[in-house]
C-alpha cells in the first residue's frame, strides 16, 4: 500500500498520460476506460462504480451510491467531462469521502485543454468522525 501523498501523485500523473493522449471532447466513459487501463498498466489495484453505502442516524442506505474509482482501498476517483465543474461535483466528491472514512479524492474534468488548468481537484475530507 502507497502513502496516500505517493498514489495521488502517482493517478495524476496517470490522468495526465491519459489526456495527453486522447485530449479533450470525448465521453467521461472513455476517460474511465483508459484511465483503468493505465492504472492496470501501472499494478495500481483498483475498483470500479464502487458502492457507497450512505450512513444516516443509525441504519445505512444501500441506495446505489457509486464512485468512478477506489484506488488502493485508500483514494477516490471522480471523472467527468464536462464545460465546468460545479460545486455539486465538489459536494458529491466529499460526499463519498465521508460515506468511505477516506480523506482524500480526485475530482478530474478531461474536458479543458490542459488538466492543471482546472481539470485536477484534490478534495479533502478534514470532517473525519
Amino acid at each position: 500500500m502507497q502513502d496516500i501523498n505517493q498514489l495521488t501523485e502517482h493517478v495524476i500523473g496517470l490522468a495526465i498520460t491519459v489526456h495527453r493522449i486522447l485530449g479533450p471532447g470525448f465521453l467521461e466513459s472513455v476517460y474511465q476506460e483508459a484511465l483503468a487501463y493505465e492504472l492496470k498498466q501501472a499494478s495500481i489495484s483498483f475498483e470500479r462504480e464502487k458502492e457507497m453505502p450512505v450512513p444516516y442516524e443509525s441504519m445505512v442506505l444501500d441506495v446505489g451510491f457509486r464512485c468512478d474509482f477506489l484506488i488502493e482501498k485508500q483514494l477516490i476517483v471522480e471523472c467527468r467531462a464536462v464545460r465546468h465543474l460545479l460545486p455539486i461535483d465538489q459536494a458529491q466528491t466529499l460526499n463519498y469521502l465521508k460515506c468511505s472514512d477516506l480523506q482524500v479524492g480526485l475530482l478530474l474534468n478531461f474536458h479543458v485543454m490542459q488538466l492543471a488548468d482546472g481539470g485536477l481537484n484534490k478534495i479533502v475530507n478534514g470532517f473525519k468522525g
